[in-house]
């Protein structure tokens, strides 16, 4: 957070203004990947109430057993077709050897990506949530997340929300943290007082210039 602060204004002001985020983990191999398909496209209270029902449905959460599972006992958790067929593919992987965890932790960010989203179900989003929260990787930046893109948009005061591309540029002087940048921006999201999807007014020519 402090070298964030030295390398850009504006997060130094996030900082100032709603303080420090709270770090988050998730668990390491099929559990942790599973828990990021269960929470795609749904509220966080939601993904936490079918979790917790899977969890008690395969309180071992190893992928065998996962596969053990019928589509009637599945779908009582709360997972959807899509979901089971996911949850399925990744379980597979894993049993026969396409996704080997023991291998990821030695890859590099990119390769690590690849290798996860060889999965069904597993797109690069997911695949950067589950480095940064269950392997700790440093320096992810999800650009395809859409909280990401709206609280960079108000801090920079930007007339338009970016797209992937252009936040990925946005985090680029904030090597090699941009993972801890990802979690102030999304703690600086929380904390807005404007929920809606209209930026604050955008800065001036001279304070375009002066920063």
């Amino acid at each position: 957070m402090r070298h964030l602060a030295k390398v850009d204004p504006d997060l130094a002001r996030a900082q100032k203004e709603v303080g420090y985020p709270a770090l988050r983990e998730s668990p390491v191999g099929f559990s942790g990947l599973m828990r990021s398909i269960v929470g795609q496209q749904v509220s966080v209270h939601a993904a936490r109430s079918i979790w917790l029902r899977l969890e008690a449905a395969v309180p071992s959460m190893a992928p065998a057993d996962f596969l053990a599972l019928g589509d009637e006992q599945l779908r009582a958790v709360g997972l959807s077709g899509a979901k089971m067929r996911y949850g399925r593919s990744l379980a597979a992987d894993v049993v026969e050897g396409r996704i080997d965890f023991a291998v990821l932790s030695e890859l590099d960010d990119e390769a690590a990506i690849a290798m996860l989203t060889q999965a069904k179900g597993i797109g690069r989003w997911t695949a950067e949530i589950y480095l940064m929260f269950a392997h700790g990787r440093p320096d992810i930046m999800p650009g395809l997340d859409l909280g990401l893109m709206v609280a960079a948009q108000h801090l920079k005061r930007l007339r338009k929300r970016p797209d992937a591309k252009r936040l990925v540029r946005i985090a680029e002087p904030w090597r090699p943290w941009r993972s801890a940048a990802a979690l102030l921006l999304w703690h600086y999201r929380r904390n807005m007082p404007d929920w809606g999807t209209r930026a604050p007014k955008a800065a001036s020519t001279k304070e375009r210039k002066a920063k």
